[in-house]
């Protein structure tokens, strides 16, 4: 099985459900939500950082101003 993709202990319903300490039965069935695979991409995240790093803005905060 692929990374995002999938269940590993298969589809099941949850029928019992707690809510502040009170249980309740769900009379409804879950709904089917198309699933996603997400991704990182390192160079895109590095790149990032590091532009982030690079900038030195001008901060102000009451009045005081400051450079990071």
């Amino acid at each position: 099985m692929e990374r995002g993709l999938g269940h590993p202990f298969g589809r099941k319903a949850m029928t019992k459900l707690l809510y502040r300490g009170q249980e309740y039965v769900q009379h409804k069935d879950a709904a089917d939500a198309q699933t996603i695979e997400l991704t990182y991409r390192r160079s895109v995240y590095a790149s990032k950082k590091q532009q982030a790093a690079n900038s030195h803005p001008d901060l102000t905060y009451r009045g005081n101003h400051y450079q990071k």
